[in-house]
């Protein structure tokens, strides 16, 4: 099946709110020319250098998401044309993204990342990190910084009940956010959970946006 025909009925699957985001880690710019051939606009990369590589490449309207894990020292090279930062998941990572984007006079997005699953390797906020930043005055100071809401990763299982609870608790801290935080800054938007093995779990426990890849572009090639 051809990457439009499974963008396609990808697409036809999903309700209208939710943003598709195609995860285009390790394929090639002719594989994200035929996605964009076919209408995506929304890309998702985990690698600076790679997504730097490609954007190089590719025709300008492309919105491109970093959803890796991203380090300070490689905000600068994605700051001048990212358009949303999902796993910004410190402080630090906060205030140096607000640094690059002053410098290059614009306002970046950043969704911030929760730690929901129930494996030591992923990364993010724990709940009370996340109130604790979002009521800090350090985080008000922040001006060229937008969080637009928040994205999280379930536990890596085939248990279907315990994905839904991890995702039902990332969506209660999205609302309670909503209902209790009047910040310039802030803006919750996006509920970004859900990847090819469990987007339909997480759209019925509430996302918004969910992260594709190997459904729309098949397995990945191997790299040696």
């Amino acid at each position: 099946m051809s990457i439009q025909n499974r963008l396609n009925k990808l697409r036809s699957d999903l309700p209208t709110d939710v943003t598709l985001i195609a995860v285009s880690k390790r394929h090639t710019v002719k594989s994200i020319l035929e996605a964009y051939e076919a209408g995506q606009r929304d890309f998702g990369e985990n690698l600076v250098q790679e997504m730097h590589s490609k954007q190089v490449e590719l025709p300008k309207d492309i919105r491109w998401h970093l959803i890796g894990h991203l380090q300070s020292n490689k905000v600068k090279y994605i700051a001048g044309y990212v358009h949303l930062i999902h796993g910004v998941d410190s402080l630090k990572l906060l205030k140096e993204i607000n640094k690059r984007a002053k410098n290059e006079e614009r306002v970046i997005s950043c969704l911030l990342q929760v730690h929901i699953a129930q494996e030591d390797t992923k990364f993010g906020f724990d709940r009370e990190e996340l109130f604790e930043l979002l009521s800090s005055s350090e985080f008000s100071n922040l001006h060229h910084i937008s969080v637009k809401g928040l994205m999280g990763m379930a536990t890596n299982t085939e248990n279907e009940s315990q994905i839904s609870s991890e995702f039902h608790s990332l969506r209660e801290m999205f609302k309670t956010i909503n209902s209790n935080y009047t910040l310039p800054n802030l803006e919750m938007k996006h509920l970004s959970m859900g990847m090819s093995n469990d987007y339909s779990v997480a759209i019925k426990e509430g996302s918004n946006m969910i992260r594709v890849g190997s459904l729309i572009f098949g397995a990945r090639p191997n790299t040696t």
